[in-house]
This record gives structure tokens, sequence and C-alpha cells, in this order.
């Protein structure tokens, strides 16, 4: 099902998750004129707080689902782990951005990852593995250090292991639960950049500025942009983040993660929704990637990527929230709080921009 004519505004616009994305994609559709219909299992959802409407239904309620995709002009998500089947019944049902054959593409990590090298742009040495003896097989074609990872179903460092000199293939397969897996090699890299992209129904692309990324116990901390790599990686990065959107017939803002090694530029993942790591387009854009987003799906042009300043993003963690007086007396600071009640060990409750002028 494709978009007929740009929505106006006074159309709804259904968000599947009510996460701290969810908010986000609300409160700029808010700003367009849009309403937003939260759909999410969680009662105290920080979405739900900004939404016009909202519906508490597990995502397998079939009956919720048709009633939902009934009172909505356009369904989008926060998060990639929608189930296959749901987004397959919603598309059916109503307009869905992006695609459920995009979201098919991230949520495993073996056909992500055929999916980027099918393209000719490098991914590091992989190998499916679905038993421990799969494991020892691909160990010893791979090598070591390695990666275990869960085909599915991960993100912030969960669902995964390193594969060290001296692992126990028996305990790494039992440490991710001895699900379906991927062993990666291991990427010697100088940096973590992304990339966020955004394409609209007709096909047109619009690229931010590069970020680098600094993660701590596998959790991002800080995007600093400009990233400090050459124009010329920059602009091959951002050419790669092109290739993938396109490819995908992609209709939305995705994030694409990258390292930087050596000379060279390797893909990580990409995940088919606005990225924590564009989360400084905020404050540092005229047009941040949550109104991108709302404008991609929506069929309006899409808008400026111009960055007016340079910006360093920091997530704020768990009890890093408590300082919340100190944040919002920083000059030149912009100050982002999800809502959430409960500030528990590495939980993300909010963000900062911290701008400067911009000198690249």
């Amino acid at each position: 099902m494709r978009l007929a004519k740009p929505l106006a505004p006074g159309s709804t616009i259904g968000i599947f998750g009510g996460g701290q994305l969810g908010r986000m994609l609300a409160l700029a559709a808010g700003q367009l004129g849009f309403k937003c219909h939260i759909f999410a299992p969680e009662e105290d959802s920080p979405a739900f707080q900004v939404s016009a409407a909202h519906t508490v239904a597990g995502y397998h309620d079939f009956a919720a689902l048709e009633t939902f995709a009934k009172k909505v002009d356009v369904v989008t998500y926060e998060f990639e782990n929608v189930p296959s089947d749901t987004a397959a019944f919603l598309e059916s049902q109503a307009l869905l951005a992006p695609s459920s054959a995009a979201l098919r593409t991230a949520q495993d990590r073996i056909d992500e990852k055929i999916f980027i090298a099918g393209l000719g742009i490098p991914v590091a040495p992989f190998a499916a593995v679905n038993s421990e003896a799969d494991l020892h097989n691909a160990i010893a074609r791979i090598g070591r250090p390695a990666v275990l990872k869960t085909r599915r179903f991960g993100y912030d460092g969960k669902g995964q292991t390193k594969i060290a000199a001296d692992t126990s293939t028996g305990v790494a397969w039992a440490e991710i639960g001895k699900a379906p897996a991927i062993l990666e090699g291991f990427i010697s890299f100088n940096k973590e950049i992304s990339v966020i992209a955004a394409r609209g129904w007709g096909g047109v692309i619009a690229v931010y500025d590069v970020p680098e990324n600094h993660h701590e116990n596998h959790i991002l901390k800080t995007s600093t942009v400009p990233a400090g790599i050459s124009r010329a990686t920059a602009e091959e990065a951002r050419e790669v983040a092109r290739t993938i959107i396109a490819a995908l017939d992609y209709v939305g803002v995705m994030g694409i993660e990258m390292f930087v090694s050596g000379t060279k530029l390797i893909v990580n993942e990409f995940a088919p929704r606005v990225h924590n790591s564009g989360h400084w387009t905020q404050d540092a854009c005229v047009v941040s990637q949550f109104e991108q987003h709302i404008r991609a799906i929506c069929g309006w042009p899409l808008g400026s990527t111009e960055r007016h300043s340079n910006v360093v993003m920091h997530n704020i963690l768990g009890g890093e929230s408590a300082r919340w007086a100190e944040y919002g007396a920083s000059a030149r600071t912009g100050v982002h709080f999800y809502g959430k009640a409960e500030a528990r060990r590495g939980r993300k409750m909010g963000h900062i921009n911290v701008l400067t002028p911009r000198q690249g």
C-alpha cells in the first residue's frame, strides 16, 4: 500500500511502541499539527503522556490491532522488535511505514548482513550458529576474538558475548541462551560512527552530518558532531547510507551504525527507526530526525538536514537524572527528559545536547 497524497494537519499517526522514541515522535508530530495514537502493552508508557489517544494491548491482540488501524491514517513504529506477523497484519489493515519487509531484514542479523554485503558494502566476517558444534566450526573459520550475538531481539549489548582466546564454546553458547545466533569477526576500529538518513515515498533521500559515538557498557553515552573523521570518509559514510535506504525502498528515518577501521568503513547494523545517535538533531538542526520521520511517512517534503551548531549529545542514564537542575542551568544546552518514573541503572532517562558555535 502506497500513500495516495500527503496527509494534512489534523490527520492521526499511529505509533507502535510507547517508549522515549515514540514520545519524541509524538511531540514532533504535534508541532506539525498531527494527532498521535500510541499502541503499547505497558500502562505507564512515556509516549502516552504526550499523545491524543492510546491503546493498551499486547502486540498479538489482533482485535485491538484492527481497531487501532481503523482509527489512524498511517502507522509507524519506534522499535524494530515488532513481531513480524503483527507488522504484516498492520500492513494489511493500514498504511505502514517503514514497510514490514524492511523491518524483517533488520530483525535478523544474518539476513541483515547478507543484504548489506549483497550491496557491495563491507561487513565483518560472519557465520550462522545454530548449535555448539556450529559455533566451534565458525570460530575455526573466522578466528578469535569474535562476538557471538543472538540473531534476533538484541540491543544495548544484550544477547551477545565476546569470544576471547580462552572462552569455552559451551559457556558462550549457554550465555546467549542457546538461541539461533551469528558469530561476527572482531573488528579493530579507530572510531564508531553512524548516519541518520531519511527517505520519502517518492524516493527523495536526506542525510544528516555524521556523529562520532562513544559507548559505555554497550550503551551509547555520547554522540559528537562533527565526527573526528575526514570529509572524504564522512561523505563515503553518507553515500553508504543512501545506498542502503534506497535498496530497501524505505520510507522514514533510519540509523546506520559503522566502524572506521583505518581508512575503511565497515557497516555494523542498521535500525529501521529514529535512532539514539540522532538525538543531537533536536537542537543543532532546524528539522530534527523526529520531525523528518513524520514528514517522510506523511508524504511531506523532507526538511533541511543542515546543522547550525556543533554539538555533543549526552545520554542521561539511571541516577544521573537526579542532576536535572544542573542540566537545566547549563548554557547552550537542550534538555530532554522522557517521563520515566523509575531511574534504574543504565536506563535511558533523557539526554542533553550541548551546543557550541559551528566550526566544521
